[in-house]
C-alpha cells in the first residue's frame, strides 16, 4: 500500500523502489498505521461532537455489488481497512436489506485494537445498529442473540408492537428515531449520540446511504474503487431520490494497493 494523496516529501521522494517507513513506498501497512490514517476527528473540549462516516466499495463502472453482495468486488486490503474502520467506531449503522443480503453477524473483539479502544473509552467491539421500518428481521440470528454488545434497531414510532416485542425478546434494543413508519436520519444520529455513540460508521446499503446523503448528516465517505468492470444493473453506492443540490465533498486522503484506490472525502 502507498499513499498518493496528500503528497508529502515521503510520497514525493519514495519513487518506484522500496523505502521502508515511507508513506509513498508500496508495502503492507500495519493495523496501527491504518488506524492512525483513519482516525476520527478529535472531540471538542466538552467531549461532544458526532462524526458519521460511510465505508463503501464500487467498481469502475459504478456497481456497489456483484450478485447482490459486495465481497466479490473487494480485496484483502479493502477488508483490512473495513476491519480497521469497524475497530475505530462506536457503532456500525446498516440497513435491514444489507443485513439480510450480506448475512451480518455481530462485530467481534479484536486483540490488535483492544488497547486503542480502551484508551478511547470504548467497549470491546462496536454495536451494530440496524435501520428497519418494518422490523422484518430474523431475530434468531447471532446478530441479535449473541453479540458482545446488544444490537440496536432504529425504527419509527409506527413500527408494529409485536415486532418490537420480538426484537426485545431476542435481546436487541429498539430505538425510536422517526414519527411515522420510517427512520429520520438526523434523528437517528441524535439518538445514537444520546446513547454515547459519537463515532458512527455506516456500511450502507445504497438506500440507507442515499437517505443519509439527502439529509445532509454524512460527514465523511471512505470509498474503495475496485479495478473491476461488472456491467449489469447493480445499484450504485447510494440510491433513492436525487438531492436538490449535489453535496460537495473534498478529497482528504488517497491510498493505493494492487490497483485498488482507497479514498476519503469529507463534506465541505
Amino acid at each position: 500500500m502507498r499513499r498518493l494523496f496528500p503528497v508529502t516529501y515521503q510520497t514525493a521522494e519514495a519513487g518506484p523502489g522500496p523505502a521502508p517507513g515511507a508513506d509513498g513506498a508500496d508495502r503492507e501497512w500495519s493495523l496501527a498505521e491504518l488506524a492512525s490514517a483513519y482516525a476520527y476527528p478529535e472531540r471538542d473540549a466538552g467531549g461532544a461532537g458526532v462524526w458519521l462516516r460511510a465505508n463503501m466499495v464500487s467498481t469502475l463502472d459504478g456497481a456497489a455489488q456483484h450478485d447482490g453482495r459486495s465481497q466479490p468486488i473487494s480485496s484483502a486490503a479493502d477488508m483490512r481497512i473495513f476491519g480497521t474502520l469497524r475497530a475505530l467506531a462506536d457503532v456500525v449503522v446498516v440497513g435491514a436489506e444489507t443485513v439480510r443480503r450480506e448475512g451480518y453477524r455481530p462485530a467481534r473483539a479484536r486483540a490488535e485494537f483492544a488497547a486503542l479502544r480502551e484508551a478511547a473509552g470504548q467497549g470491546p467491539a462496536p454495536a451494530i445498529a440496524v435501520v428497519s421500518a418494518g422490523l422484518e428481521l430474523d431475530f434468531s440470528l447471532p446478530l441479535f442473540t449473541s453479540p458482545l454488545v446488544p444490537t440496536l434497531i432504529l425504527t419509527g414510532a409506527a413500527a408494529a408492537p409485536d415486532r418490537i416485542a420480538a426484537a426485545e425478546k431476542a435481546g436487541a434494543r429498539v430505538v425510536i428515531a422517526g414519527d411515522g413508519a420510517g427512520v429520520d436520519p438526523a434523528r437517528a444520529v441524535r439518538a445514537l449520540a444520546g446513547l454515547g455513540h459519537t463515532r458512527l460508521l455506516t456500511e450502507g446499503g445504497p438506500r440507507l446511504l442515499g437517505q443519509l446523503t439527502a439529509a445532509g448528516v454524512l460527514d465523511e465517505l471512505c470509498l474503495t474503487v475496485s479495478p473491476m468492470l461488472t456491467a449489469g444493473d447493480a445499484q450504485r453506492i447510494a440510491g433513492g431520490p436525487p438531492v436538490a443540490v449535489p453535496r460537495r465533498f473534498q478529497l482528504v486522503s488517497l491510498l493505493e494497493e494492487e490497483g485498488f484506490l482507497f479514498s476519503r472525502y469529507r463534506q465541505v
